[in-house]
């Protein structure tokens, strides 16, 4: 059995449900506390020992990108006057893990946002992570799923029942 590496982060939606703060704001950047929503997705996968994720983005998502590269003149600036705890958030965030997107051309949905990152999962297997789902628990989830992956071998798909009156 092969070591699950990598992870796919779909974030290429509209965010419709999140309207007006999602207009110009890709809603898996809307904060939870003092952190973006996906931030918290992507230490998930860290936690969970995956060691290479791909996003999944659509137009107008640069934000995504951004918030996990390198900021030379943030950097900089928070050197130069001595802001060392928040140079420190900063960097961390942009050496966290192996990160690279590409971008779904048209809205086809879920199963096509996870279709396009053939070319980087290639025949290995991967997670799937939802850029705006976070799942607080002792155990991160997707651990919990690699370790069924490793028991059984098998695909492992990760779902919660949820009230019909809740399902749009």
């Amino acid at each position: 059995m092969r070591h699950v590496r990598k992870a796919v982060i779909p974030a290429a939606g509209m965010g419709t449900r999140f309207l007006p703060a999602t207009k110009v704001i890709p809603k898996e950047m809307l904060p939870i506390v003092d952190k973006p929503t996906i931030q918290y997705v992507v230490e998930e996968a860290v936690q969970s020992g995956f060691e290479d994720i791909l996003f999944v983005t659509s137009q107008n998502k640069n934000a995504i990108e951004d918030h996990f590269d390198y900021n030379y003149e943030l950097e900089n600036s928070l050197e130069q006057q001595g802001k060392e705890d928040l140079l420190k958030i900063v960097t961390d965030i942009s050496q966290m893990i192996a990160i690279s997107s590409i971008r779904q051309k048209k809205p086809l949905g879920l199963g096509h946002a996870v279709l396009v990152t053939e070319p980087f999962v290639g025949d290995e297997p991967f997670g799937v992570f939802l850029g705006d789902d976070i799942i607080d628990h002792e155990i991160p989830c997707m651990k919990q799923w690699l370790g069924c992956y490793k028991e059984t071998g098998a695909s492992v798909l990760a779902v919660l029942e949820v009230p019909p009156e809740t399902v749009s």
